[in-house]
């Protein structure tokens, strides 16, 4: 088992307790893809791939608006947190298990949309690993589908390399959580440490461990635009909504 996968296994209990309000979060981001999705010439008809669904924050927001959802990810863990929330929610999903670098070992038919949420990406430690991403997820792209996802804002962090993020602190009605990272940085790599500081009834502190490449949007948009798409777009928080950058990739 790799760190990425022991990460997300270990993480995927606690993982809503990065949100505030987890089932907010499902509606509002469902709503922006929906929007963006909509833009682009696309209806709730649409087949839907989410390849790195983790606990099934975009995946069952979208199956509840009327997509044909499929949501796949690497972790055991995630997907079954992801099948238990898709159920308590009436959600209608097919989950598989895939590494989103071979999603064609899984998956024999396309889709109209994939996406890749929530810094999924930069996992990928080289560019090589990042090029085998892209090559896959188009391929699971029918003709004119589209392809969308989301990163960190590196253009701006590699600029200074900062040794932290800035901490969420979420009041409820139980007390309060603290959820920060660290990052230590070696060149465009860094080790991540996710804590989060659950003082709600309990107080009770939880770390997790991580690895991230710094992925340039000038490299990903390459690497998509040389593996069969033949525009990609991005979109910051500013027009989206979303809290992290978008690219919006159609193929061909």
């Amino acid at each position: 088992m790799n760190i990425t996968q022991s990460f997300y296994d270990n993480l995927a209990a606690q993982y809503d307790k990065l949100f505030l309000d987890w089932q907010d979060a499902v509606r509002e981001q469902a709503d922006i893809l929906d929007r963006i999705f909509r833009n682009s010439g696309f209806d709730r008809t649409a087949r839907v791939l989410d390849c790195a669904c983790g606990i099934g924050t975009q995946a069952i927001g979208l199956a509840m608006l009327g997509y044909d959802v499929t949501a796949s990810d690497i972790s055991e863990g995630e997907l079954a947190e992801a099948r238990e929330r898709a159920r308590k929610n009436g959600a209608e999903i097919r989950f598989e298990r895939a590494d989103f670098r071979a999603l064609s070992e899984t998956f024999a038919e396309q889709f109209d949309i994939v996406i890749a949420m929530d810094n999924a990406l930069p996992h990928m430690l080289t560019h090589g690993e990042l090029e085998t991403a892209a090559r896959s997820i188009v391929g699971q792209l029918r003709q004119g589908g589209m392809f969308v996802a989301s990163i960190r804002d590196y253009d701006s962090l590699l600029q200074n390399r900062p040794p932290y993020s800035p901490p969420y602190i979420h009041k409820t009605d139980k007390g309060r959580r603290v959820c920060f990272q660290t990052w230590d940085w070696e060149n465009d790599l860094y080790k991540l440490v996710q804590y989060i500081i659950d003082d709600e009834e309990a107080l009770q502190v939880s770390r997790f461990e991580c690895e991230y490449r710094a992925v340039r949007r000038e490299e990903l948009t390459k690497l998509l635009l040389s593996n069969g798409c033949g525009e990609a777009v991005w979109m910051f928080p500013e027009e989206s909504g979303f809290y992290q950058p978008i690219i919006a990739a159609r193929k061909g």
